[in-house]
């Protein structure tokens, strides 16, 4: 294992998991049965299953478990600060400390109520119960760690996609609004300061850093600034329908979701068209859970820019990485309409990494 990776307080890629948390807990339990399952029906000794035998092991394993969460919860802050290797090596120590001492007390019951030792008892009993726990707790660790080791790699993966999705405005659509702001110059110079102003705070947020969560009134924000760059080049053949008044503002969104599924709308829906068209955009809270859904017409004909879906994917891939398997986006296309949906639920929000962003508002 790596030595030399300190992890800090409160860091959540720390491979061991907040054991008290329900989930991780019955997974706990989960595995010590099947390990009592398997030392029950491994007893060569026993010609069937034991019943009896399996109601004691799973008592005492349970214990076991349950106890060492109850330890392991309150020090995992601390464990957090030591190397991986330092903090496996304590984590299976303590392990093996808690079934000796489950071990020490199930023989003074079995002497309380048998009035002697019982026949299999004595230090081979400890050793045999120490060496178990040690294997399985050793096992259990090293299965965290290469979980961790691997949530890391696809964070890494995911933040080069992030970067990659940052850096795809395109160079046409810089090229066409500073042609459009340099024709502004002599007719409006108000309108072309303005239209500049909103082409910087766009590449700010777009080339900066931002692999976390935004909230809905910064990507609004930030969407109607592109917005009002594409209406100096489509003008009047632009419509949008914002139809979002019960979103609040600080709802977490990925940060750069809205602009480039509405870039999309126009590179493959308005453009297209010699007559333009309507963006219809629909924001809502549903059953904890939050709705994103644009339609945009799609021509009958394809535009010349097809485009191979690397957008939509590093969004549907971000979204996977801070809400969750539940979280999806999904296109389909409807009477001559090209429908994209988000959804997320908002109860368990994963926000790594996040960042603070620059309002692009300056007002």
């Amino acid at each position: 294992m790596k030595t030399d990776k300190s992890p800090h307080y409160g860091d959540t890629d720390f491979f061991l998991p907040e054991l008290c948390r329900g989930e991780a807990l019955l997974g706990l339990i989960l595995l010590a049965q099947l390990l009592v399952m398997v030392l029950v029906l491994a007893d060569p000794g026993a010609a069937g299953l034991d019943w009896s035998r399996l109601a004691l092991i799973s008592f005492f394993v349970q214990w076991v478990v349950l106890l060492t969460v109850a330890v392991l919860c309150p020090l995992r802050p601390w464990l957090m600060h030591l190397s991986s290797l330092h903090s496996s090596l304590l984590t299976c120590l303590l392990v093996v400390l808690i079934t000796l001492l489950c071990t020490a007390f199930s023989q003074y019951l079995q002497q309380f109520y048998q009035g002697s030792l019982a026949a299999h008892g004595g230090t081979a009993v400890y050793l045999k119960n120490a060496l178990i726990s040690l294997i399985m707790s050793a096992i259990v660790v090293r299965v965290l760690y290469l979980q961790s080791e691997t949530r890391h790699r696809q964070q890494a993966e995911l933040q080069a996609r992030l970067q990659a999705l940052q850096a795809r405005i395109r160079p046409h659509f810089l090229f066409n609004s500073l042609n459009s702001i340099a024709s502004l110059i002599q007719l409006d110079p108000d309108k072309a300061e303005q239209a500049l102003l909103d082409l910087s705070d766009l590449f700010r947020a777009s080339l900066g850093q931002g692999d976390g969560l935004s909230t809905w009134q910064h990507e609004v924000a930030l969407a109607r600034r592109y917005l009002s760059l594409e209406q100096y080049r489509l003008a009047d053949r632009l419509q949008v329908d914002w139809q979002s008044e019960q979103v609040p503002e600080d709802l977490p969104m990925p940060h750069l979701t809205l602009q480039p599924l509405l870039e999309n709308a126009i590179l493959h829906g308005i453009q297209p068209l010699s007559e333009g068209g309507l963006i219809t955009i629909r924001a809502g809270l549903k059953q904890a859970g939050f709705t994103l859904r644009l339609e945009n017409p799609l021509p009958q004909q394809p535009g010349p820019h097809r485009g191979a879906g690397t957008a939509l994917e590093n969004i549907r891939l971000r979204l996977t990485a801070l809400f969750g398997p539940a979280a999806s986006l999904t296109t389909r296309t409807k009477s001559g309409v090209f429908i994209t949906e988000i959804q997320y639920p908002l109860n368990h929000v994963v926000q790594k990494n996040s960042v603070k962003h620059e309002s692009p508002d300056r007002r």
